[in-house]
């Protein structure tokens, strides 16, 4: 069964959470079952027979039936300070005997504070109002404070169960100062496993969790593919950073960890998850690196270029238990140093828009990618221009393919008619120059019948096409339907945009 507050807060990690360090510290009461059970990592049990001297055994924290006014409550110390985003009250199992309302407040305090002295002493603010909670049920919140805090006090009132508390938001990362390195793909640093081949066995965010691995389950483990087969994980960093090593544990893993892996790099940040486990920007950012069972292996990074994801590519599967990417934040960028990316950044809006226009005519592709200036990295640019033209419909393709001159037009058509980008089709259709009449004349005849059955003009990427081969593409592709042509068109489009991008290096 699929875990709600896990596919609800993905992008968010559980402050509290006892891996991390999370710990309940003091309760007002727990008679009936201890509040240690608050921030168990596995889901509550019941176990209907199962009975202590003090009554029904429950998996959560419970306290006794109040006789006077007031309320109970629960101080945590979060395993990582952050800002809280949202929270998950889960009364699983508790029917007849969960808490009706609760709230949950924060404060800023030593992290060895203890919990009589925080009850004494803390000033909590508001993190959730009192809301009512479901009996058996998850009960998600949004928080309304974006303050960072170390310690909540969960409220219930005015008694009754909760069996887990999940504490969803940012880790608050106080960076090192001078040289010393940090592990910028850590958890308690910020860093995020945001997309991978498989986790069959287990979650792809052990991987990337504090401390050594204690069990084969504490690590992350692909299922069998087998050769020549290859799995891989991305993790976006904490902070952007250059690297200085990589170092991967293979503990507990003995007849099941890969034979050997890569590691690669790219600079996007906010980059869609979706986009990043085939984009071609990754570049690798040490050598390929042959692991051995239940051992630790170091890869010193050679490239010294700052990145914001890491691809760990194992193959052909297995298990690894820890990944650590120890290096330096930085805020130099790759534009720092990209004359194209210079350039883009240096433009005025209207002279941004002209250039932009040149690549792609889609007009609201344009309003878009004005909109995400300056662009970072040329992995940024380019994964940017994809994933909005992809988010265009068809009304937004076909006036794309409206800035094309047809395929095989002659010189003097095409300079007057599409003067901005004459220069530029010119080059793209090169393989057409000194093509025989014959052809050309096919050409000619096939772009009107796919005009007429299609209503838009023939789109190719045609750098590096023969006439011929041109001829034959559009031959083909007469017979597809309507809407397969359209999606194949537009492919072309992002193609065309793509290499036209890559040209506004030079003035």
């Amino acid at each position: 069964m699929s875990d709600p507050g896990v596919i609800a807060f993905t992008d968010l990690v559980d402050l509290a959470a006892e891996s991390l360090g999370g710990h309940a510290l003091i309760a007002s009461d727990d008679f009936f079952a201890t509040k240690d059970n608050l921030l168990k990592s596995s889901h509550a049990v019941f176990e209907p027979d199962r009975y202590t001297d003090r009554g029904k055994w429950m998996d959560g924290w419970e306290s006794r039936r109040r006789r006077v006014p007031g309320h109970d409550w629960c101080i945590v110390r979060l395993g990582v300070p952050g800002r809280i985003r949202a929270v998950d009250i889960d009364t699983a199992h508790f029917l007849g005997n969960h808490a009706p309302y609760a709230s949950l407040e924060g404060c800023v305090a030593d992290p060895a504070a203890e919990g009589a002295e925080l009850r004494d002493t803390a000033t909590w603010i508001p993190v959730i109002r009192s809301v009512p909670l479901a009996r058996g049920s998850r009960n998600l919140c949004s928080s309304i404070t974006d303050q960072v805090f170390t310690h909540v006090r969960l409220n219930i009132y005015p008694d009754g169960g909760v069996a887990r508390l999940r504490v969803y938001g940012d880790p608050h990362v106080e960076l090192p100062e001078g040289d010393a390195a940090m592990d910028l793909a850590a958890i308690t640093a910020g860093g995020r496993a945001i997309v991978c081949s498989d986790a069959f066995f287990s979650p792809m965010s052990n991987l990337i969790a504090p401390g050594r691995s204690t069990f084969m389950g504490g690590g992350g483990e692909t299922r069998r593919s087998r050769p020549p087969g290859s799995d891989f994980i991305v993790v976006r960093l904490g902070h952007p950073g250059v690297l200085d090593r990589i170092v991967l544990e293979t503990h507990h893993f003995r007849g099941n960890y890969p034979d050997h892996a890569y590691v690669d790099g790219l600079y996007w940040p906010d980059a869609p998850p979706r986009l990043l486990a085939a984009d071609p920007g990754w570049h690798p950012i040490t050598a390929a690196c042959k692991l051995k069972a239940d051992a630790i292996a170091t890869l010193e990074v050679t490239d010294p270029a700052p990145v914001t994801h890491l691809r760990l590519r194992i193959v052909p599967d297995g298990g690894i238990s820890r990944m650590r990417a120890l290096g330096h934040p930085t805020l130099i960028t790759p534009a720092d140093t990209d004359p194209l990316l210079q350039r883009l950044a240096s433009m005025s809006d209207a002279q941004a828009r002209s250039a932009l226009t040149r690549c792609c005519g889609a007009t609201r592709w344009v309003d878009a990618m004005l909109a995400a200036r300056p662009f970072t990295s040329r992995v940024h640019l380019l994964g940017t221009a994809e994933q909005r033209w992809w988010h265009l419909g068809d009304g937004d393709w076909r006036e794309a393919f409206e800035h094309h001159p047809r395929i095989g037009a002659d010189l003097h058509t095409l300079r007057e008619r599409f003067a901005d980008t004459a220069s530029l089709s010119e080059g793209e259709q090169a393989g057409v120059t000194g093509a025989d009449d014959e052809v050309l004349q096919a050409l000619a005849e096939g772009n009107l019948a796919y005009e007429a059955r299609f209503g838009h003009i023939f789109i190719v990427c045609a750098s590096g096409l023969t006439a011929e081969e041109m001829l034959e593409r559009l031959s083909a592709r007469l017979d597809l339907t309507p809407e397969a042509e359209l999606r194949i068109a537009a492919e072309a489009q992002a193609q065309i945009t793509r290499l036209r991008l890559l040209s506004l290096e030079e003035p």
